[in-house]
Formats: structure tokens, C-alpha cells, sequence
């Protein structure tokens, strides 16, 4: 019998239709239901998205696989089976956990769909995932974040590089990039939290690999809490460099996102482009990751260490 390890593939979840929005935005709101302005906007951007069609769950459950497939063969001596677990959305943490223990898993790993580590993003995940497997007795060990693995350093140099063509015979220091990950509140500063300084290390090696020097980072999709936010946003990061500096052409690498999904495919494909045009800025985006081979490859490294490592 081959040694069995359940891998618990964590992401932020998402609703599978629009009948869905509003539970799964209760539920990000901790209970507490959106108000009517509030639904209509959300739902108003996933009808934007593709009419309404939900990729984020089929993506996930694409990547889920694809991680699967790829440690069994990477692995042979070994037999993986993988586990999602959602935040927001069903199957929850919880439920990923749950069904390891009802199918035997004795051993166990965690890893979230996501590179870099914040007490506010994956270590909420840990947290309920632990706390459930330690209520099962589960014993499981987990990932917190693989932000310079080679491997995915590779697939979005590789990304960066193929989108730079898009702009033609524009010289390359005539192109701004812009890397991007979702925002935070700025209290995590006060805390020590390693997520803005991990997201820049990832920024420059990119920018490394593939000779880009004329860069900076941004922030997207903060919430509205009534707190300050991580900036600056990339809406007004654009507006900053067509009017200060009269850049004309940017280069948007959303590295914080490993999925199309909304804040992808609305924040970014949709509100960003259209300031662009408003300020006559050519925008083009590197394609998001999904089940690109090279991070596959990285998610798997990432969960063997911890199984080798026993």
C-alpha cells in the first residue's frame, strides 16, 4: 500500500450563479447581509464579467486536478488525492477537512491558492483549517507561501515577456509595468505583516528576469470599510503617470492573482481598461496562471517539501 497525504487546496471561493451573490456576500460580510445598492453592484459585475458566467469555481476546480495529477506523477511511490476547501463558498475549509477524515487521510497537507503570506489572508486559512483538523485529530502541515519559487517566478517572467510584445516596435523602457495583488488594509504595516514586502520581492525578480526596469507596484480591489487601505490604487496609480509623467503605454502583471476571476477579469479587464482609454494609455494584461504547467509544478514542489520533510 502506497502512503496516502491529502492535500487541502484552499482559495477564496466564489458563487457558481447569480442566484448565489447574495449568500456568498453575507457570508464575506460575516453574517451580516448586503444592502440592496451593494448586491446590485456586485451583481452588476459578474453580468459584466461574461454574462454572468462564474469562472473562479471552474478554475479552481481546473487547478485542483491539474495539482493532482501533477504530484501522483511527480510522486509515484506516493498516492496524493486533493481536497478544496473555499472561504466564502461551499465546499468550506471546514468541509475540505471534514471529507479528508470521513475518506481515511491520515496525513495531510495544506496550500492555499495564493503566493504570499498575510496573518489576514492565509493565516486565516491555516487557522480554520487547523482548528478543524485538530477537532478530527487529523495531523496536517502546511504551506504559507512560495512567492520566489522559481518555478512561478518562471511562468510569469514568461508572461511578462510574451505581453511586452503586444506593444509592438514600443521600446521597453518605454512601457511601464505594473504589478498588482489585491489590497489590504494598511493596519497589517503596524503588524509586522510580511505580505507588501513579499509581493515586491516577487516584483523584482521578475523585473530580473526579464530586464524590465522601468516598473512599480500597485494595489487593486480594496474593500470599503470605512479604514485606509493599502495604495496606491491602480486607478489613480494610472491617472498619476499619464499626467505627471505622460506614460502612454502600461503593462499590468496581476502576480497576487493566480485565477481568472472578478477582480481579474472586472477590476482589471473591465474598470482599469477603461481608464486607460479614458487617458489614452494602451493597457494589456499578462494572462492569469490557471493550470500553467510551471505552477503546477510549484504548488506540487511546495507540498512534497512538507511530506519529504517527515
Amino acid at each position: 500500500m502506497k502512503r496516502r497525504i491529502g492535500v487541502l487546496v484552499m482559495s477564496y471561493g466564489s458563487p457558481e450563479s447569480l442566484e448565489q451573490v447574495e449568500a456568498y456576500y453575507t457570508h464575506i460580510r460575516r453574517g451580516n447581509p448586503p444592502t440592496a445598492e451593494q448586491l446590485k453592484d456586485l451583481t452588476d459585475r459578474y453580468e459584466a464579467i461574461v454574462g454572468g458566467v462564474f469562472p473562479l469555481k471552474e478554475n479552481t476546480d481546473k487547478q485542483v486536478k491539474a495539482l493532482e495529477d501533477r504530484l501522483n506523477a511527480d510522486h509515484p511511490e506516493l498516492a496524493f488525492s486533493c481536497y478544496q476547501g473555499l472561504k466564502h463558498a461551499a465546499p468550506f475549509i471546514e468541509d475540505g477537512v471534514e471529507q479528508m477524515v470521513k475518506d481515511g487521510v491520515k496525513e495531510a497537507v495544506g496550500i492555499v491558492l495564493a503566493p504570499h503570506y498575510s496573518v489576514m489572508s492565509i493565516g486565516g486559512y491555516i487557522k480554520r483549517a487547523e482548528a478543524k483538523a485538530a477537532e478530527l485529530g487529523l495531523p496536517i502541515k502546511f504551506v504559507t507561501s512560495y512567492h520566489l519559487h522559481p518555478r512561478l517566478i518562471q511562468a510569469l517572467s514568461e508572461r511578462v515577456t510574451d505581453t511586452l510584445a503586444r506593444f509592438g516596435d514600443t521600446p521597453k523602457d518605454e512601457i511601464r509595468v505594473l504589478f498588482t495583488a489585491h489590497s489590504l488594509p494598511e493596519k497589517i504595516r503596524e503588524m509586522g505583516d510580511p505580505y507588501p514586502d513579499q509581493l515586491m520581492e516577487t516584483s523584482r525578480a521578475i523585473a530580473g528576469q526579464t530586464g524590465v526596469t522601468n516598473w512599480q507596484f500597485g494595489w487593486q480591489s480594496a474593500g470599503q470599510t470605512g479604514t485606509p487601505w493599502l495604495g496606491p490604487d491602480i486607478l489613480d496609480l494610472l491617472r498619476t503617470v499619464s499626467k505627471e509623467e505622460h506614460v502612454k503605454n502600461v503593462l499590468v502583471c496581476p502576480i497576487g492573482f493566480v485565477s481568472d476571476h472578478l477582480e481579474v477579469l472586472y477590476d482589471l479587464d473591465i474598470e482599469a481598461k477603461k481608464t486607460a482609454r479614458e487617458l489614452g494609455i494602451h493597457l494589456e494584461r499578462t494572462p492569469s496562471l490557471n493550470t500553467d504547467p510551471l505552477y503546477m509544478a510549484t504548488l506540487s514542489d511546495e507540498v512534497y517539501a512538507l511530506v519529504d520533510g517527515k
